[in-house]
């Protein structure tokens, strides 16, 4: 989809973090933006940003883990907007802490949220586009989902499948209208999770994972989707053959991982976690 302008999107996780610079980033092109999230208050204001820009914004209060509030996106934003041609899965739940703290309604929510929830969203807006003959799905995956990261089991895990999801729709539509991408931010500074933690004082150590800033993150999907790449990993430079690694030599990765303060700073992340310091 190289001409994004008058395309009519979704994007969740849209009230505050990354989701609002991803939407934004489409109004700015010209996408006329639904943004989903729980927070009506801020969504409004993201919302009213964005129709600042020109284009058709609606604000849509949103539980994706709840079928009946997901359903209702999906209809609502074809019914306001138009039909959609994009979908960016962002809304994700992220939990540093050690897996055996973790009891079964945090692992089943988290799963339900990363992972369940973008894939029935997908379910409900790719019959539409491939009638149309013309859409794109960007999923927000991470570095977590090529690097697995300790004290981060259940992240990591539904981030790997988001990655595996897109490959295998990109392979089953392959000769399609229709573009699926993944894209893997590295530690996000600036905005969102890990700088709430970067301002009570959590060391700096994301060596082969990378850093990277929300405007990257939001200009990373709007290349995604105008030139149909598959993946694309938004770090500094030594996330890619990080990746590489993992997949060859996964073996190695635990102890690197552990040499480099990664393991430690993660841990630190889970213990400022359980003792409230950082929600």
């Amino acid at each position: 989809m190289k001409d994004l302008r008058n395309a009519n999107a979704i994007v969740t996780g849209a009230s505050r973090g990354i989701g609002a610079h991803i939407a934004r980033a489409l109004a700015s092109s010209g996408v006329n933006v639904a943004v989903a999230a729980r927070s009506p208050r801020q969504l409004e204001a993201v919302r009213a940003e964005l129709a600042a820009l020109g284009v058709k914004a609606i604000a849509i209060r949103a539980d994706i883990t709840v079928p009946a509030e997901r359903q209702d996106l999906a209809e609502r934003a074809a019914a306001e907007l138009g039909p959609v041609d994009i979908l960016v899965n962002n809304a994700a739940a992220e939990r540093f802490s050690r897996y055996t703290d973790l009891d079964a309604t945090q692992i089943e929510a988290m799963v339900c949220l990363n992972l369940t929830a973008p894939l029935l969203l997908i379910q409900a807006v790719l019959p539409g586009m491939l009638d149309r003959g013309k859409g794109h799905i960007v999923n927000l995956s991470s570095a977590s989902g090529t690097v697995a990261t300790p004290f981060n089991a259940v992240y990591s895990a539904t981030k790997f499948a988001l990655v595996g999801v897109t490959h295998s729709l990109r392979a089953e539509h392959l000769g399609s209208p229709v573009g699926f991408s993944v894209v893997c931010p590295g530690f996000v500074s600036e905005d969102g999770m890990y700088a709430r933690y970067q301002a009570q004082g959590l060391r700096r150590a994301p060596l082969l994972v990378g850093t990277t800033t929300p405007r990257k993150v939001a200009s990373a999907v709007l290349r995604a989707i105008r030139e149909d790449r598959a993946q694309i990993m938004v770090n500094s430079p030594p996330a890619r053959p990080t990746a590489v690694l993992q997949a060859a030599a996964p073996q190695v990765m635990p102890r690197l991982l552990k040499q480099v303060g990664l393991t430690s700073m993660v841990a630190r992340a889970a213990e400022m976690r359980r003792t409230s310091a950082v929600q």
